[in-house]
């Protein structure tokens, strides 16, 4: 880890960009086949821009979805002015293409990896739920942020922005709250003066996203309010399902795998993969094994079993590093189908209402989210420490 002061800068966008919206929308259609089909097999992919949608699905599944109906659904509850982004109105074009069914006859331990990757997962002692400080503000504030448009406090402001938080660090531990950095835009046709904004950003966003926070402000903490777009949306910048990929994870603080979380079943390894190296690295850092863990999780196509599992404290272990693998590998199995099964990863749609996976983006994969995540459980803390 680092063993000077730095300044470590995370990213988050509110539900409105363009792109978490795209991320969204891909989620909601995996859940909604997930619904009505457990077994279904879906891969979905969105892009926007001004007045259109276009949509590009593969599926296997006997379930009938509107899929143009839910993307509008999606995109009317984030709330644009229609002069901005009609819901109604936009264009969607859809590329649909229904795939054979899968093979149901086989056991959780036979099913094999359909697609290669190599994922990671990250966890540390910076907050109560082991991520990464600079990220976990970065999404309070982005949530503030939105959720002050939503509830009205500052009905003038778009749903699209973009928030960046520099944490100081000293040897790898978060000292100060260093810099905030917020970009927003403003509804067709709506301003405030630059007094009012800056009072009202104080009072709606900053107060309640640090409210109770690891860290305040101090005096010396700069906040950075970028001039707002007269145009923001799709209107000013289009958007694609998986550009966010690092705030979806750990903000840049810990590696990730370049594939999207987004708009993949279950039995896509690239997103589940991501889940099961975060729950093995939580539990790690969990049982004090490390104050910092990366997980490295790599499958190849036709095998249930990781072809490599690679673990990395930064020197922060009670236990080399070696020693560390080899309690992981007597306590996690983590071939595909277990991995699949042991989260119930296709049924947690049909089990929380208002969809399950449609509400990562937003509220995060990893962390503290709005729904309970099987993959944050800390169960096998007690058993790796003996």
């Amino acid at each position: 880890m680092n063993k000077h002061a730095v300044v470590f800068t995370s990213e988050a966008v509110t539900a409105g960009h363009p792109d978490r919206l795209c991320d969204t929308i891909s989620d909601a259609i995996v859940d909604r086949f997930l619904m009505h089909d457990p077994n279904a097999r879906i891969v979905a992919e969105c892009a926007l821009a001004k007045g259109v949608v276009f949509i590009a699905a593969r599926f296997a599944s006997q379930a009938t979805i509107d899929i143009p109906e839910l993307a509008r659904s999606v995109i009317r509850e984030v709330g644009y002015d229609k002069a901005d982004f009609d819901a109604e109105e936009c264009t969607v074009i859809t590329s649909l293409i229904s795939l054979p069914e899968p093979e149901h006859s086989l056991s959780p331990e036979q099913i094999v990896a359909q697609n290669q990757v190599t994922a990671f997962g990250f966890a540390c002692t910076h907050t109560p739920e082991l991520m990464p400080l600079p990220i976990v503000l970065a999404r309070r504030l982005a949530n503030a942020l939105f959720m002050a448009k939503q509830q009205e406090h500052m009905p003038y402001l778009s749903p699209d922005g973009t928030v960046q938080i520099g944490v100081e660090l000293v040897d790898g531990r978060p000292i100060r709250i260093h810099s905030l950095a917020l970009t927003v835009g403003f509804a067709s046709g709506r301003t405030v003066s630059t007094s009012r904004l800056r009072r009202e950003i104080d009072d709606y966003v900053i107060g309640p996203a640090f409210h109770n926070a690891p860290l305040a402000l101090d005096s010396r903490t700069e906040i950075f309010l970028n001039t707002p777009f007269a145009r923001s949306g799709p209107a000013a910048h289009s958007g694609m399902t998986g550009r966010k990929t690092a705030s979806d994870t750990y903000g840049a603080y810990a590696r990730h795998s370049g594939s999207a979380l987004s708009g993949k079943d279950p039995w896509r390894i690239d997103r589940t993969a991501a889940y099961a190296a975060r729950y093995v690295a939580k539990n790690l850092v969990a049982a004090g094994l490390a104050e910092a863990c990366e997980v490295q999780l790599s499958y190849a196509i036709g095998q249930a079993q990781p072809v490599s599992v690679q673990v990395d404290c930064f020197g922060t272990g009670r236990l080399s590093d070696e020693e560390i693998l080899t309690r992981l590998g007597q306590v996690f199995d983590l071939r595909v189908g277990v991995i699949v099964t042991d989260f119930r990863l296709p049924y947690l749609p049909a089990e929380h209402p208002g969809g399950f996976y449609q509400k990562l983006p937003v509220c995060g994969h990893f962390g503290d989210s709005a729904v309970e995540l099987p993959w944050e459980r800390t169960d096998k803390a007690k058993i790796l420490q003996q």
